[in-house]
């Protein structure tokens, strides 16, 4: 197994076809994710997948409050892992201030000093702010990568119409548009196929979406878990309890082919994101199996009849998670 690589749209940035999910690591900040790892464990995940290859890390400036970024930063420091080794993507929005331009310029610093770098190879709205004008969040962004503080920038969950306005923006005052969207996107969920995944393919937008594996449920045969966040999350329960009728049929289909390849169901899952045309999937991993079972997967190919027997059964699902106007768990103003 030998992990395999692509470049950010417009970039000569490499990056691994997997990404590792921030949001596993930092201080349990809230009930919802008492599941989190804490300093010692994500050190160890954090070299694990660099081990693997995995050279590419999302987090956020809300996650763990903060502890998310500083901790990968802590790893990568304590164990002299050159900045051209890695690449760093970080996330705004759930902030005081969301997308204003002071709330941008006064994050992306915070983010800088946490995760012990001068700059982000890849900056993230996390949400769409109806707030703000797109016009001075546009401006913001493109300014830091003026600035040196920012190679590229993506968007995170919203509409396609959200998606397409904001590009527009950018091209039309000649600033930097968007080259990766993070999306909720996967074989249970699949409702970005009408109008945002389209969009960012014609626009070559490179996909990375979130939940590859739907929380666990593309993992297993049956709809329960046992891990410690499948017992403490609810927020991931609210996102596919309501759909387990319509999404037990495409698990099974999963499950099927899993055996038919002699692999892991995670590794279809992962497979099918690839033949979907995506660039690296986000895997949210708190033991390092996982990370090895991801890895293994980038050696699994799926033909384009195996494809469409997993797409079959799925039904429209209500949106559900990220698209929300007015999300909570705000990062306290406090944060350092």
């Amino acid at each position: 197994m030998a992990m395999k690589y692509s470049r950010i749209p417009q970039t000569e940035i490499k990056i691994s076809q997997l990404a590792i999910g921030g949001m596993s690591f930092g201080k349990p900040a809230m009930k919802t994710y008492r599941w989190i790892l804490n300093e010692e464990e994500t050190d160890k995940m954090v070299q694990h997948a660099l081990s693997l290859g995995i050279n590419f890390f999302d987090t956020a400036n809300v996650y763990g409050m903060g502890t998310s970024e500083k901790y990968i930063g802590n790893s990568l420091k304590k164990h002299q892992v050159p900045r051209d080794k890695v690449v760093l993507a970080s996330k705004v929005y759930f902030n005081d201030g969301r997308l204003s331009k002071a709330a941008i310029n006064r994050e992306i610093d915070g983010t800088l000093r946490r995760l012990g770098t001068d700059y982000l190879d890849l900056y993230i709205i996390h949400r769409f702010d109806y707030d703000h004008p797109i016009e001075e969040t546009m401006a913001a962004l493109d300014n830091l990568i003026k600035e040196g503080k920012v190679r590229a920038i993506g968007a995170s969950a919203m509409y396609g119409y959200q998606f397409q306005n904001m590009q527009y923006v950018a091209e039309k005052n000649g600033w930097h548009q968007f080259v990766a969207m993070e999306n909720h996107y996967n074989l249970l969920y699949r409702e970005d196929e009408r109008e945002l995944i389209p969009i960012c393919k014609q626009d070559g937008v490179m996909l990375m979406p979130y939940s590859p594996l739907a929380s666990g449920h593309l993992t297993r045969s049956t709809w329960e878990g046992h891990s410690k966040r499948n017992a403490t999350d609810t927020s991931e329960r609210a996102k596919y309890d309501h759909a387990k009728e319509q999404d037990m049929p495409i698990i099974k289909r999963v499950a099927t082919l899993a055996d038919q390849h002699h692999v892991k169901m995670s590794q279809i899952a992962l497979a099918w994101q690839w033949a979907k045309g995506v660039t690296a999937p986000i895997i949210g991993a708190t033991k390092e199996q996982y990370l090895d079972d991801a890895a293994q997967a980038v050696d699994v190919e799926l033909t384009p009849d195996e494809v469409d027997y997993l797409d079959e059964p799925y039904t429209a699902h209500e949106i559900v998670g990220a698209l929300d106007q007015n999300p909570v768990g705000m990062l306290p103003k406090d944060v350092k």
